[in-house]
């Protein structure tokens, strides 16, 4: 490794560039579940949880007891290895309960988003078929609607008679922990969790991560945080269902004993109260968010007590110079640090870990820990050196092992060698730091949510007055992208813009939305039939006066 330049982290012989921090160590023992991992570190936390609304909180006692009571009852209902939960649920104190009882059993934890509709549901279920689901008995009739015989177990603090033949999950809880089950030897290869991402490209798969994947991820953390003295008290705001939060709050925080304050929703005003109420030290958000907190500076300071918060962590997009800057002249004493991660390497990849690497201005960070880099021409497939752009490609422990039943979609995704493909387009400077200069992938980020336009073209194809359609990222301000639709109508067909967005708004969550439409004669399309999407961004953006 001789070879390995200092200050870039970049190997000549083999064109990679290793991490430049301390690599992180794995446990040696194979035969080792997260859940195990994460309650087994030693750390002076008390409180784990806090419901924000209500004050309610969890020891860290009192969770690990849980997580113990759970995994009881659900042995005892036949919930084995390998067989899948499914977790449909809002954020909350009993979300990070479920995830490690399941993992615990080497069962593994589907999540969904509560703001899919029943349909997309009904694809994650016939999917990933679980045997079980979790969820409030708000959201139970979008399960039942399609899976009518799947067992449920409701996450309800209070008692609900209107759902038939069910488990309540307090009940579960309070349960004495018998000492006497059945335990299988879960291995740390073993899947962990199957979170459904769009990936690169097209419809919504499973990706598979290992305990070892979760391991590494929460070893990372720990790493990127633990140093700090003092007591963290960390708002979790992004969802849990999503690697973001899952990565974070339900599983990676938990190692070093943080406090986590729990929003059921994303709401300014209640997250900025909480901040106060509960003297939180940390903030994890995405960018519209933080772009929101430069914009109303003045009235938010005056509105609201910020003196216990000292960092803010964050994801999703890479910040300019300009909101940084905004930000470090409203909130001087908030330091900002950024993150980049995707579902398929379990949320971690690269990110800033100090105030000095955040001042390298649209960066999404160094390398993580123990991970690796590559960047490759995505035409030649020649493997570049520092400040070359091309494809990022990523290797390391939190790398998944695939997609679920999709052998297709893994090998293009996944080399021989388990490089990752990230599908971003990216340089890395001479200092290691690495730059995202655009998306070879098509996702549109709404709000940090992703949004595939594969999924809404082929639902636009289904309206009878549209011969061809497709959908492209429009930038925004406020969310940062929200899908806008071109569509070429039936000959004689007089469709407004206002129908075609009602008949998607009917059926799709509330981000996936088309919020624009442009008629059009002809799509245009390569020789091999792609949508030429550059080409409608171009003549989108070139007539748009933002």
């Amino acid at each position: 490794m001789a070879s390995v330049n200092s200050r870039s982290g970049f190997c000549n012989s083999n064109s990679t560039f290793y991490s430049k921090r301390t690599p992180i160590p794995l446990p040696p023992n194979p035969s080792l579940d997260v859940t195990t991992f994460i309650s087994s570190q030693a750390h002076r936390g008390r409180i784990a949880f806090i419901d924000a609304s209500t004050g309610q909180n969890l020891t860290f006692t009192e969770l690990w007891r849980a997580v113990e009571s759970v995994a009881d009852c659900l042995s005892e209902i036949g919930i084995r290895k390998g067989h899948v939960v499914l977790l449909l649920s809002p954020n909350s104190i009993l979300f990070p309960v479920v995830c490690l009882s399941v993992m615990s059993l080497g069962a593994i934890i589907t999540t969904t988003n509560p703001l899919n509709t029943s349909n997309e549901i009904a694809k994650q279920i016939k999917d990933s078929n679980p045997v079980l689901a979790f969820t409030t008995s708000q959201l139970h009739p979008k399960i039942s609607a399609s899976a009518k015989k799947l067992p449920i177990v409701l996450m309800d603090e209070e008692r609900v008679d209107s759902v038939g033949d069910v488990r309540r999950l307090v009940e579960m809880m309070k349960k004495e922990p018998s000492g006497n089950r059945v335990k299988e030897r879960v291995d740390q290869d073993d899947t962990a969790t199957l979170l459904y991402s769009s990936g690169t490209t097209g419809m919504s798969k499973g990706v598979i991560s290992s305990h070892r994947n979760l391991i590494a991820m929460v070893q990372t953390i720990v790493n990127r945080f633990g140093s700090d003295d003092g007591e963290q008290r960390f708002i979790c705001t992004v969802p849990m269902f999503h690697i973001y939060g899952l990565a974070a709050f339900a599983t990676g925080l938990l190692a070093y004993g943080s406090t986590i304050i729990v929003l059921s929703k994303f709401e300014m005003h209640e997250m900025m109260s909480a901040i106060g109420k509960y003297q939180a030290t940390s903030l994890p958000l995405v960018p519209p968010i933080l772009v929101a907190m430069v914009n109303g500076a003045d009235q938010i300071k005056a509105k609201y007590d910020l003196s216990s918060m000292h960092t803010v962590l964050c994801g999703g997009a890479p910040l300019s110079k300009e909101v940084t800057e905004g930000f470090a002249e409203k909130y001087p004493t908030v330091k900002i640090l950024q993150g980049y991660g995707l579902t398929e390497s379990t949320g971690i990849g690269a990110s800033t870990d100090t105030v000095e690497e955040s001042r390298r201005y649209g960066t999404a960070g160094k390398l993580s820990a123990s991970m690796e880099g590559r960047i490759v021409d995505p035409v030649t497939g020649q493997i570049l050196g520092p400040k070359q752009t091309g494809e990022l490609w990523l290797k390391g422990p939190s790398i998944m092992k695939g997609y679920f039943s999709n052998e297709e979609a893994t090998s293009s995704t996944l080399d021989s060698e388990g490089w990752l493909r990230t599908g971003d387009l990216c340089y890395i400077d001479e200092d290691g730091f690495i730059f995202v200069v655009d998306r070879l992938k098509e996702l549109i980020k709404y709000k940090g949510y992703q949004v595939a336009p594969a999924e809404l073209e082929a639902l636009l194809l289904t309206h009878p007055e549209i011969t061809d359609a497709a959908v492209i990222p429009f930038p925004d301000k406020e969310v940062g992208q929200f899908p806008m639709a071109y569509v070429v109508r039936k000959t004689g067909s007089s469709l407004s813009e206002k129908t075609i967005m009602e008949f998607v708004a009917k059926q799709v969550a509330p981000y996936k939305r088309i919020r624009k439409v442009a008629f059009v004669s002809s799509i245009p399309k390569n020789p091999s039939g792609k949508i030429l999407r550059k080409d409608l961004i171009k003549i989108a953006t070139s007539n748009s006066k933002l």
